[in-house]
């Protein structure tokens, strides 16, 4: 084939992007999605509110009341799901903290129960799927700050705290994704974790996620589950068909790269929810369990329902009553299909390099604009798994959000776009399997240039 007709070709696909036959639906991961229980989730909803409170300061050794006693049943149900599941505790001795309104008042533990579901292909690669369990009810005159730096003071620890949708909604999709995932074997490691001590500060997520970079954990993604349990907002409003996915900037930073993961993958396995992208880190003037993993530099979103009844939020009405267990079902499958697409996925491919230049290290892409310097000519590092299918390029323009058109270039290691620059577009690569599993794109992005220090004299 002549390089002419070969371009022409790339020109054509590139130009009318349709659906590519490498995106399969693989049956495993539908089969995931299809088992997501709507029943299951509403016991554990109601379980979670009958413990009363779920405080971090409330008791810890009461067998049928407070946080000490969700957490065992929680512990125990992971561990009743299925042996290969390694349940633990993940715990700290919190001091308190000497602040006006702290709610850490005192010395307090402080338990993650963590499940890990180990990899047979690369089990050091890890897909984390999370959500706190811990409530707080606030004596603020709606339960919730909207100003920054405004904290309203907790009420009794010990007190009714339902915590319903915030967060036993986030807490249900870990537990039902736990049950559900372990009876599969996946190539990577699938990481169910709730989270305490998220209402105080994000406190077990950031001792966690401090703990996980220190220790060079691998953690490819964090998909963090965080009020998703509301349907209906304060107006009245209702949006029961549609979850946003909050991710950090840049514009092709890990997380946001995952964010759009989320919706294309989330999307494609479950046709009735629109998994919308909100570009920025969470809500105004609010955090969430992943923010911790995004600083200590992983890929990690939020996923939370569009409509919050912020008259429910940290008050006592935040009720079983008051949640919807269907929608915190789609939110689950979409959870499903993204942790298990992901988790059988290949390897993303490596697009730049570490380089010495003048005494320091520097990222080099493998970007090129060819001999012609008119191309676009892309190169990539990558060891293939025995099933692997081949590599898609995407690109976008600069000023796009998502990626716009694409073409799989089958079992290479270099493609050239012709005729096209470089400085105008954003590229990517990502590898396929042959079940159709896609790795996360992996972005040519460049590095602003170093300040320049000049003396004058």
């Amino acid at each position: 084939m002549s390089q002419h007709l070969l371009s022409l070709i790339v020109l054509i696909c590139l130009a009318f992007p349709c659906t590519a036959q490498y995106k399969l639906l693989n049956p495993q991961v539908s089969k995931i999605v299809a088992s997501v229980s709507e029943e299951r989730i509403v016991e554990i909803l109601k379980k979670l509110e009958n413990f009363g409170t779920r405080n971090l300061l409330s008791s810890q050794t009461d067998p049928v009341r407070g946080i000490g006693a969700a957490r065992q049943w929680i512990y125990s149900q992971f561990r009743s799901y299925n042996s290969r599941l390694e349940v633990r505790y993940d715990q700290y001795k919190l001091k308190k903290i000497t602040e006006p309104n702290s709610r850490v008042p005192r010395d307090v533990d402080l338990y993650n129960v963590v499940a890990v579901l180990p990899g047979k292909v690369h089990p050091e690669q890890r897909i984390i799927i999370s959500g706190h369990y811990d409530t707080l009810v606030l004596t603020g005159p709606t339960g919730n700050s909207t100003t920054a730096g405004e904290t309203p003071p907790a009420g009794d620890p010990n007190g009714p705290e339902p915590g319903v949708t915030d967060n036993a909604s986030g807490t249900a999709c870990v537990m039902e994704l736990a049950r559900v995932m372990s009876q599969y074997e996946f190539d990577k490691t699938v990481v169910f974790i709730a989270f305490a001590g998220e209402e105080e500060g994000l406190l077990g997520s950031s001792l966690y996620a401090a703990k996980a970079k220190k220790a060079e954990q691998q953690i490819e993604a964090v998909l963090n589950n965080d009020i998703i349990g509301f349907e209906a907002s304060g107006s009245g409003r209702i949006e029961n068909r549609r979850v946003n996915v909050f991710s950090d900037d840049p514009s092709d930073s890990p997380s946001r790269t995952l964010a759009r993961y989320a919706r294309e993958i989330g999307e494609r396995y479950v046709p009735m929810m629109k998994v919308d992208t909100v570009f920025r880190s969470d809500r105004v003037s609010r955090g969430g369990d992943h923010t911790p993993f995004a600083q200590e530099g992983f890929a990690a979103v939020r996923l939370s329902s569009p409509q919050e009844n912020l008259a429910n939020e940290h008050t006592t009405t935040d009720t079983f009553s008051n949640t919807s267990p269907a929608y915190i079902t789609r939110v689950t499958k979409v959870n499903g299909a993204i942790a298990a697409s992901l988790a059988w996925a290949p390897m993303a491919p490596e697009t730049s390099e570490q380089v010495e230049r003048g005494g320091r290290k520097v990222t080099r892409l493998f970007l090129t604009r060819g001999t012609a310097r008119s191309d676009a000519v892309l190169k990539w590092k990558h060891s293939p798994d025995k099933d692997h299918a081949g590599y898609v390029v995407v690109m976008r323009s600069t000023t796009s959000p998502f990626w716009e058109r694409e073409v799989f270039v089958g079992k290479v290691a270099e493609f050239t776009v012709p005729d096209v620059s470089i400085d105008e577009w954003v590229f990517g690569v990502k590898a396929v399997d042959l079940e159709g599993n896609e790795s996360l794109v992996s972005p040519y992005v460049p590095l602003g240039r170093p300040k320049r220090v000049v003396e004058v004299y």
